[in-house]
């Protein structure tokens, strides 16, 4: 899944160390979801949209990726 979670982080001068420490994971976690590699928790998108100051839809393209899902799957042009 798409997120913004390295444009907020980077915009906000954290290391991906950093920002694990805030919403209590590993590094790695955040480097996967850096990577699109993973998707995050209902209740882990929501701590980092809290340290960001942004709504969970905004972190995670919830908008984008709907879209691209129901293009996949034949429910949109």
């Amino acid at each position: 899944m798409k997120t913004k979670v390295k444009e907020l982080r980077t915009a906000a001068g954290m290391t991906q160390q950093q920002l694990a420490e805030r919403v209590h994971v590993s590094a790695r976690t955040i480097i996967s979801i850096e990577k699109e590699q993973y998707s995050p928790s209902l209740m882990l998108a929501y701590r980092m949209a809290e340290v960001f100051g942004v709504t969970v839809e905004e972190l995670c393209c919830l908008r984008e990726n709907r879209d691209l899902e129901d293009r996949k799957y034949g429910d949109l042009p």
